[in-house]
């Protein structure tokens, strides 16, 4: 099951994480983004230990969002040692993608 990243635990978990983190930016009222879900969730579950996966609320994190540029959604962001290495806007991609991408990263 994926995290859930906010603004209040975002340094600690992702800035400051020894892993390579993929970070969901989502709304509940996004249909694409509820599409993609079960496959963040699934590629959590598969890499637990290699990666970390968590997602991030527009509606909720508005500081994040505006950080990033979050333009729309879903927005997937790769990080590594606190920086983002790649991104992925939509949610046209497979759980074998997501999962080499972060694999590239460990």
């Amino acid at each position: 099951m994926a995290l859930t990243f906010t603004d209040k635990n975002f340094q600690s978990e992702v800035i400051d994480s020894d892993l390579p983190v993929l970070v969901d930016f989502w709304a509940e009222w996004c249909g694409p983004c509820k599409m993609i879900g079960p496959i963040i969730d699934q590629v959590a579950t598969d890499l637990e230990g290699v990666a970390k996966v968590g997602k991030v609320n527009v509606d909720e994190a508005r500081e994040l969002s505006q950080k990033f540029n979050v333009r729309s959604i879903p927005f997937l962001l790769f990080f590594k040692n606190g920086e983002v290495k790649d991104q992925i806007v939509g949610a046209s991609v497979t759980k074998d993608q997501l999962k080499a991408k972060l694999q590239a990263l460990a």
